[in-house]
């Protein structure tokens, strides 16, 4: 039975509301019983008529109040529901859970298990064992059958994967379990994306045993997804996809961040009306790209919306190095043309404004350049030779190209890979018996392992090295006649790598090949230390172990317990469960491994034919509430209040000593009446006056107080000063102060506040003489105030200019009754009232802080600590604290301090620390020093 929003569970016990009129009936025969007056005096008692009085029926109110009780707790008897919802088809032999808890269920995993716990539920009504089985998870994993309690667990023990799901072998393993359960029903909470085999998992599923089906969606497919982030000359294209069907525009927003967290670039991509492919450009310099870690898009908390990137996404600055003059009108003559075309998509390229190698080198060094290629340079100047071995020694990659100046000149040991024979070999010339040598399979443990030979690639002239022992190992690339193409070696941390053949199309046609550019580019990942590991583990197709995964939400976390090494191919690697999608190698270089590539496409998951009947539901939260404890409840607080109204109506609350025992009832009574209802009121005094609580409030916790300028920037400036010694505090002592106060001084009630920071500022309007006297009444009464000018730099030349601000200090200081001033002693308490400190520096360093002058300072004599009987109500600096104490709401400071030393604003916020101290305990410490003395006086 039910009237929507309200259902109750058993309708038939409303119609004990029908005995509300006999239960009214009887209570107005049955009053109350009456209360009684004792008289004292006889004469007052001898004039009373003897008429005994019994009231009629009872109060109105009093019926009113039992009738509802009544009606409360027939009301909860029958289990009312508020807001009910439909009881799901849980029925037959058992419940079969299908979940899918791959990437795309992250967003909303919460409402897929609060669906998922009302299928268990009324699975657990109707007495039904329950199979329980997750697409995301190991094929071999426990699926039941359980009972309702058991399901709960593993449900709430799941949790989204960042992986695809693999519905063909998980339906398989269900569907066998089925086959001993006939006339089961089957639930399937899919997360709405297609997936290869759908077809034949579903037939596998729904077509032998399933007795009825619950299919589960979500309101709509709204996942947006990063599948491509290319480096590019001018910046990252980047490239995001949605499902099909939405006809609306739309942009998202994509963000790059570094290994650390933090946000350094930004980029919006835009849906066209009814597109499913969105484009964006990251348009930031490359040295910043080079810091990306990964690329995110904002709202979308699901891995398929991040990107992490490794050294083949970031681009190197490579420098070009030729002794030969470009020839503007025969560019195909260049030594450097085939080079530049193919560095120029992947890398940054520099060249030297000078001809001159003694100049030139130099010019690429002071750009600091990832990789410099130099094409048939022979002998190198020796003032900038030794720098150039230097930069290959600390990591630079060299590649040198042969040709007639290499040829020439003398082997140079520390900037060639391998030794070379005097003079160059001709290859099917005419007075040469060989013929030009093809290009063979490249060598495994170079770094074109699993490039493809250049069978097209012929070669007629090359220099020849010198054979060594170590020449196998250090050749990269060779002819079919068994000589070096290409040679390389590791220098200390750097790289040198020497092609055999000149950059142009004249010793071999390798310039104009495919494989050329693959070469380079294998060659520029070497280039930096993060690519070098990574790019030879690739090249021995080893393993790499997880270093950083993306989590279903999106988040980078550590590697998993399922995580596995993964071993890099040339095709796109599968993402599953062991090797999910992130980074994997180490801090040397990471192979990005992410979960959509360049071809994904999102489509919308369609529900198969099906034969059996088909319930369809909507992921959400179970917003069905019992009523039957409210209202329980509300009952017991009526029949609490019944009690009351009878006690008083029959004098048990009256004040009088000999009732005490009524009055303590009368007190438990209310107090559970307080229990019940989960309140309590305030008593208020009759005396209570507007802004009472307001005060309250300012006492209960020390604050510091700072003067409101006028000035926004001044007064921003001092709040966040202020909350950064607040947390300094906190975190360094046992102080525990409130948040900062405004004041103003020419309303606002001061007496609250310890300490009042003052920031002086020549362009506030200067205060009145009424605020001046409150600030003089404030520092008599115990009360200090520390003046900040903030000009310890702004002074001019000489010794009597004065800054703006202290102009504007002296007028205040003017008005005040100031005590005698001394800079703080190296043996006041401020210098030891926390922490020992021998000055008091700010965002400025230099001022002192002047503070009331000791009434004994001439007398130096067995004073171990500056004395004094109270706080000093005055202090001044130029130093700017609330400048070096300022913080933003993450706990960065806002200003630098100067000069630029981080341990200055330590000092300061210790500085901060002893002036807190000193005026919460005065000269106690000081009274500590004296203690031994006291001690012997007192004849201790």
């Amino acid at each position: 039975m039910s009237w929507l929003p309200l259902s109750f569970g058993a309708p038939m016990v409303l119609w004990g509301l029908l005995a509300l009129p006999v239960i009214w009936w009887l209570l107005r025969l049955t009053p109350p019983r009456p209360q009684t007056e004792v008289f004292p005096p006889l004469r007052i008692l001898a004039r009373v008529l003897r008429r005994e009085e019994t009231p009629q029926q009872s109060p109105w109110w009093l019926t009113l109040l039992r009738l509802l009780m009544a009606a409360l707790i027939v009301a909860a008897l029958a289990e009312p529901v508020f807001n009910p919802r439909e009881k799901l088809p849980a029925e037959g032999a058992a419940l079969a859970l299908v979940i899918d808890n791959d990437w795309a269920s992250a967003a909303d995993w919460g409402k897929r298990v609060a669906t998922a716990e009302r299928l268990i539920a009324d699975a657990n009504s109707n007495g039904v064992p329950v199979l329980i089985a997750f697409t995301a998870e190991k094929p071999n994993a426990e699926i039941g059958p359980f009972d309702a309690a058991a399901a709960l667990d593993r449900l709430r023990a799941a949790k989204p994967r960042p992986i695809p799901t693999d519905r063909p072998a998980v339906y398989a393993r269900v569907a066998s379990a089925l086959e001993s359960l006939p006339g089961a029903s089957v639930a399937v909470l899919a997360d709405g994306l297609a997936a290869q085999g759908d077809e034949a998992a579903f037939n596998m599923l729904l077509s032998n045993n399933a007795a009825r089906v619950v299919w589960a969606v979500s309101d709509r497919l709204s996942l947006t997804g990063l599948t491509g982030a290319d480096n590019q000359v001018d910046g990252f294209a980047l490239t995001a996809i949605r499902a099909p069907g939405d006809p609306a525009p739309a942009q998202v927003t994509a963000g790059a961040f570094d290994d650390k967290g933090r946000r350094i670039a930004d980029a919006t991509l835009t849906f066209a009306p009814g597109g499913t492919t969105a484009t964006g450009a990251m348009a930031v310099p490359f040295e910043l790209r080079n810091d990306f870690a990964y690329i995110a898009l904002d709202g979308e908390r699901q891995a398929g919306a991040v990107r992490v990137l490794d050294e083949s996404s970031k681009r190197r600055r490579v420098g070009l190095l030729s002794q030969s003059e470009a020839d503007q009108a025969q560019p195909l003559l260049s030594p450097l043309y085939y080079i530049r075309r193919a560095l120029q998509p992947f890398a940054d390229l520099v060249e030297p404004s000078s001809v001159d190698l003694a100049d030139a080198i130099p010019q690429l060094l002071d750009q600091k350049p990832a990789m410099i290629v130099m094409a048939d340079v022979g002998t190198i100047p020796e003032q900038a030779r030794q720098r150039l071995v230097d930069w290959v020694d600390k990591g630079g990659t060299l590649v040198r190209f042969a040709g007639s100046r290499l040829a020439a000149a003398g082997n140079d040991d520390d900037l060639l890979p391998v030794r070379l024979r005097t003079g160059e070999r001709s290859l099917g010339g005419a007075l040469s018996w060989t013929a030009p040598q093809p290009v063979t399979e490249f060598p495994k443990t170079g770094p074109f392992a699993d490039l493809a030979p250049p069978t097209e690639v012929t070669v007629t002239r090359q220099v020849l090295a010198e054979p060594t022992p170590d020449i196998v190992e250090r050749t990269w690339a060779t002819l079919a006649d068994g000589t070096p193409l290409v040679t390389g070696m590791k220098k200390d941390k750097g790289t040198l790598v020497l092609f055999h053949v000149t950059p142009e199309a004249t010793w071999s046609n390798l310039p104009i090949s495919g494989s050329f550019v693959e070469m380079l580019r294998r060659i520029v990942q070497l280039s930096r230390n993060q690519g070098s590991a990574v790019a030879n583990a690739e090249a021995a197709a080893t393993s790499l172990a997880p270093y950083r995964m993306i989590a279903a939400d999106g988040t980078l976390v550590p590697p998993t317990p399922d995580a596995r090494p993964l071993v890099p191919g040339a095709g796109p690697l599968p993402v599953t469960l062991e090797n999910p999608p992130g980074l994997y190698g180490s801090e040397t270089g990471v192979f990005a491994h992410n979960l959509l590539g360049g071809d994904s496409a999102f489509t919308p998951l369609a529900r198969p034919e099906i034969t059996v009947p088909v319930t369809t539901i909507q992921y959400a939260f179970d917003e069905q509430r019992n009523l039957k404890g409210p209202l329980v409840t509300a009952a017991l607080v009526l029949m609490v209040l019944d009690t009351l109204a009878v006690f008083w109506m029959g004098g048990l609350l009256s004040r009088r000593p000999r009732r005490a025992g009524a009055a303590a009832t009368a007190a438990v009574l209310l107090m559970a009446l307080g229990a019940l209802i989960g309140q309590a009121d305030v008593a208020r005094a009759d005396d209570a006056k507007p802004g009472d609580t307001e005060a309250i409030g300012d006492i209960s916790k020390t604050r510091i107080a700072y003067v409101l300028t006028g000035e926004p920037g001044v007064d921003s400036i001092s709040r966040a000063g202020l909350e950064g010694l607040t947390r300094f505090l906190i975190e360094k002592t046992a102080l525990e102060p409130g948040a900062p106060a405004g004041v103003d001084i020419s309303k606002d009630e001061l007496s609250f506040y310890p300490l009042i920071y003052w920031p002086i500022d020549p362009s506030a309007p200067m205060p009145s003489e009424a605020a001046i006297a409150r600030i003089d009444a404030y520092m008599q009464q115990g009360g200090t105030v520390l003046f900040d000018t903030r000009d310890q730099f702004a002074n001019g030349i000489g010794a009597d200019s004065t800054s703006p601000a202290t102009e504007r200090l002296r007028d205040i200081l003017g008005n005040l009754n100031v005590p005698p001033l001394e800079p703080v002693p190296s043996d006041h308490v401020l210098t030891k009232s926390f922490y020992i400190l021998p000055e008091f520096p700010g965002r400025f360093a230099g001022s002192p802080l002047w503070v009331e002058a000791s009434l004994e300072a001439s007398n130096t004599e067995n004073r171990p600590v500056r004395t004094g009987d109270g706080v000093s109500p005055i202090m001044i600096t130029a130093n700017d604290f609330a400048g070096a104490w300022a913080v933003d709401e993450n706990g960065d400071p806002l200003l630098p301090t100067v000069p630029s030393d981080p341990m200055q604003r330590i000092y300061a916020l210790r500085a901060g620390v002893n002036i807190m101290m000193y005026m919460l305990t005065g000269n106690y410490k000081s009274d500590q020093v004296h203690v031994p003395v006291l001690l012997e006086r007192l004849g201790q």
